[in-house]
């Protein structure tokens, strides 16, 4: 019996190691990113549009089109496609000089929906589809330079590119929205940079994302995945074009401020990611070594990391049931399996917290994570008893006054 049980628990303690390794050599090879060496993107500035989904956004998106307008060229497009809008989306959208359609479909709601909406109408064109298609959320800021280098990076690689996307919490936000901003720059730029030192491929992320005409054109767009973005980037990969990442363009954006926001928004992205992870992790896997393909072997393992709330969650659990085991019998396997993934997933997070994490929260309410972590344990039982499987747009901080 007891031995059993050291086997499961030393099987659960290596399969944990996995991701655990791949996190942390991203996080590693993340480092030696200095920024200084990023040259100028020389690709080709082909003919692009600007494809900006938008759901009720009539209080930010003003201030998005703001940020992007000044970056296009004479005969790129911006479209948005006010979807479903209860509000002045569309007004709003015009008045700041975009070229705007409505789509109404109470039984389609997803971005998915929107987004094909919005190339179907491009290909109409008379003048023929852009070259490129870049898509940016209505409520994110487009930092200067960002839709030029996405662009002739884009005509240059023939392949999607995402920039770097982060999200930020106001200035007086508690330890838990900190620790929650820091997780996303992990995800968000410290991984895939770690990805990009090697050449290799990221996942898509949402807003930021450039395409070439005849990838986005025939993409499977149409659909209420809860992670629409996440999905198509798999899809790409699984036919030969991964996304690749662009550090020097970036795109932000704001977490919502209130209790219910965070928590429908985090709901909705991790049960989305989760589902992923356990639909197509496997199959990648097997076709990147049925195919010798070692890009996309590093794409179905970067997958294969859950969110990092999630693998401590793990960890601890099996290394409290391994510790727990050995003080009855004295095997001791998987406590040292379990210690080592412990140590070296900590280890990384905190070379990362020193270059990219000390501006965004402090050492001492790092080691506080434990608050984030058993914060987020409801969610991840309910991934398992009632997982979300409809898409539902987040409630930003003004849907709820």
């Amino acid at each position: 019996m007891a031995l059993g049980i050291e086997l499961f628990l030393c099987a659960a303690a290596l399969a944990l190691l996995v991701p655990v390794s791949v996190l942390s050599a991203e996080l590693l090879l993340a480092l030696t990113y200095d920024g200084k060496s990023a040259m100028p993107e020389t690709g080709e500035r082909r003919r692009l549009a600007i494809l900006m989904p938008a759901h009720d956004e009539a209080s930010i998106i003003a201030s998005t089109l703001r940020s992007v307008i000044p970056q296009l060229a004479p005969n790129d497009r911006l479209l948005v496609v006010a979807d479903n809008c209860s509000d002045e989306t569309a007004a709003i959208a015009t008045t700041e000089g975009a070229e705007v359609i409505v789509r109404s479909d109470a039984l389609r709601r997803a971005k998915g929906y929107a987004l094909d909406f919005g190339v179907r109408h491009l290909e109409r064109d008379k003048h023929g589809p852009p070259e490129i298609v870049i898509i940016i959320d209505a409520d994110c800021q487009v930092s200067a330079g960002a839709i030029d280098r996405l662009a002739r990076m884009c005509a240059r690689t023939a392949h999607p590119i995402q920039a770097v996307y982060l999200m930020h919490v106001a200035g007086n936000a508690g330890i838990k929205m900190r620790i929650a901003e820091f997780a996303w720059a992990i995800k968000n730029k410290v991984r895939p940079l770690g990805l990009c030192r090697l050449g290799l491929s990221c996942q898509l992320m949402g807003t930021g994302m450039a395409f070439p005409w005849s990838s986005i054109s025939t993409a499977n767009l149409g659909g209420g995945h809860l992670v629409e973005d996440l999905k198509l980037g798999v899809d790409l990969a699984r036919s030969g074009t991964p996304p690749l990442f662009c550090p020097e363009a970036l795109v932000t954006s704001s977490f919502p401020s209130s209790e219910e926001g965070i928590t429908s928004q985090r709901t909705r992205w991790e049960h989305g990611y989760l589902g992923v992870i356990v639909g197509e992790t496997s199959r990648l896997l097997a076709l990147s070594l049925r195919t010798l393909n070692r890009v996309l072997l590093v794409f179905a393992l970067d997958l294969s990391v859950p969110p990092i709330a999630l693998l401590v969650l793990l960890l601890t659990v099996v290394w409290s049931a391994s510790a727990a085991l050995y003080l009855f019998t004295h095997m001791w396997l998987s406590v040292v399996i379990s210690t080592f993934a412990i140590v070296l997933l900590a280890f990384g997070i905190g070379l990362a917290w020193r270059k990219y994490g000390r501006h965004i929260i402090s050492l001492g309410d790092l080691a506080r994570a434990g608050i984030y972590v058993l914060w987020k344990v409801p969610l991840y039982a309910k991934f398992l008893g009632g997982r979300q499987s409809e898409w539902v747009r987040s409630k930003r901080d003004r849907d709820l006054h």
